[in-house]
């Protein structure tokens, strides 16, 4: 288990990193709403995550073991490969779009989440687990855990690391700003003036470290 939570630490980094739902959370922090909408949202971030890995994981069970210890994981090894160089060409995508267009200004559709209730702020926490990268990631993670040939009970272990390292930076600015509104606001609106500069630049360069980690470790199952 200890190699399975081994590869599948920076996918959760770069999952908890993604700039959509950190300022997707920040909106609703900063919203009159956020009393009616945080916490759906939160637990709509959580079970998506969670569900997403799961499913992925379970498809990966598809993939067939190799007959001996001996011979390499090489279906595995390919799949982790194609899997990094498709998170390589979303960063890279990323990167020459926040150069093209820098700008301060937020994503339009946030402009509209303020106003969410909880139903709607549930719903679009959950969708927001199926994005590309999203996607992309949740495979990457399915497929680390099934190299590793884990039992049921250790696979649910591993996945609940994945959830709760990726779903940190959603879950912790929501219970703060809940405990303590006062205190947070300022810094949510810091940390938004910020993310709207530079998030896309910073995630597309983490993003693309992860993608080659994931394709050299994949050679290394040959």
């Amino acid at each position: 288990m200890a190699l399975a939570v081994l590869h599948i630490l920076p996918i959760a980094v770069a999952a908890a990193i993604s700039s959509v739902p950190i300022m997707a959370t920040i909106v609703i922090l900063l919203s009159p709403a956020r009393s009616r909408s945080a916490v759906p949202f939160l637990v709509g971030w959580v079970l998506g995550l969670a569900a997403v890995v799961t499913l992925c994981t379970i498809l990966a069970q598809g993939i067939p073991a190799p007959r001996s210890t001996r011979r390499p994981d090489t279906v595995i090894g390919v799949a982790e490969i194609v899997i990094g160089l498709a998170l390589l060409v979303v960063a890279v995508f990323s990167w020459v779009r926040a150069r093209r267009n820098p700008s301060d200004a937020m994503p339009k559709w946030l402009n509209r989440i303020d106003s969410l209730g909880r139903w709607s702020a549930f719903s679009i926490a959950l969708l927001l687990n199926v994005r590309p990268k999203a996607l992309l990631l949740a495979v990457a993670a399915g497929l680390a855990i099934r190299a590793e040939n884990l039992s049921i009970g250790l696979s649910a272990i591993v996945i609940l690391i994945y959830t709760v390292i990726a779903a940190s930076t959603v879950a912790v600015p929501i219970i703060m700003t809940l405990a303590a509104p006062h205190r947070m606001e300022p810094r949510l609106r810091a940390a938004q003036a910020w993310l709207a500069r530079n998030a896309s630049a910073v995630a597309s360069v983490i993003l693309a470290l992860i993608a080659v980690l994931i394709v050299v470790s994949a050679f290394a199952r040959f």
